[in-house]
């Protein structure tokens, strides 16, 4: 009966001992402080690895029922391989086996499980083109574990309550200070009069708006345009009807844009009512498009 207590005594101290995450008991924290972590935690995932095996080929479903869930085989294959096989066509995909075809068949170098068929979306018969790529187990860190906390935080920074500067006494014989200004005895106030005196001492004075420029008073001198012409014959036609009529004009030859042309215009050193009268003339003669200008 001893012996029986002494033993389960024994095991309930053992199992005391392993309890909890299997951390050693040496290695506890002390007064309760939580350890910082001090490395991320080691995942492993596929990565994949096109040196060992990668192949671009049409593949095949016979449409057959398969054994042995998704797999595919190749006929340059040596050693069965975890691969990824994908559809380009759909953009599906699904991982696997990767086997070697014991015959060479005429056909696609690819040969396709149903359960893979299935899962890329084959049709029985149909040839497709198939992307397998080998895949291999690496150990990564895991982004998503808990970094270590920032030791040494600075506190939160605390309110600090703004006081006014104290003023100097009078200097005797001094003009006294002027009333403040709404709000003066708040945080800030000061600064913001210093600040707003100092822009008033150094902006510019305002100046006065330069006067506007008289108008050139006008020249007397009036013309009607009679018309713009792009052969000078027809501006020499134009000027000797007008010549006929008593009227003299002026051809004028100018350019714009690399292209010449000619102007006839009448003068006329008369009023207003003088070059209304001529333009009225000149609309008389069969220029019904005359108007008057300055030069």
């Amino acid at each position: 009966m001893r012996w029986v207590l002494a033993l389960g005594a024994a095991l309930t101290m053992a199992g005391c001992q392993l309890t909890g995450d299997g951390a050693d008991p040496a290695e506890a924290p002390k007064d309760g402080a939580t350890p910082a972590a001090t490395s991320a935690r080691i995942v492993e995932r596929d990565v994949e690895a096109p040196e060992v095996f990668s192949a671009n080929d049409a593949g095949l479903w016979d449409g057959r029922p398969s054994l042995g869930g998704v797999w595919v085989a190749h006929p340059t294959v040596k050693d069965p391989e975890r691969v990824i096989i994908r559809n380009p066509a759909n953009g599906k995909f699904v991982i696997g086996a990767l086997f070697r075809r014991e015959r060479e068949n005429p056909g696609p170098k690819l040969q396709v499980s149903s359960d893979a068929a299935a899962a890329l979306d084959m049709l029985a018969g149909a040839p497709t083109k198939l992307s397998v790529v080998a895949l291999r187990r690496e150990e990564q860190a895991d982004p998503a574990a808990t970094a270590a906390p920032v030791k040494d935080a600075l506190p939160p920074a605390e309110d600090i309550a703004a006081t006014p500067l104290a003023s100097a006494p009078p200097r005797p014989g001094a003009k006294p200070a002027a009333t403040p200004p709404k709000g003066a005895g708040k945080p800030g106030a000061e600064i913001a009069a210093a600040a707003g005196a100092a822009i008033a001492a150094t902006a510019p004075a305002p100046q006065k708006p330069a006067a506007t420029p008289a108008k050139p008073a006008a020249a007397g001198k009036g013309f009607v345009q009679i018309g713009i012409f792009s052969q000078e014959a027809n501006a020499k036609r134009a000027a000797d009807q007008l010549k006929k009529s008593g009227i003299a004009s002026t051809i004028r030859t100018e350019t714009a844009k690399g292209k010449t042309f000619w102007r006839v215009v009448a003068g006329t050193t008369g009023s207003a009512a003088d070059k209304a009268a001529l333009l009225a003339k000149i609309k008389g003669l069969g220029f019904p498009d005359a108007y008057a200008v300055s030069r």
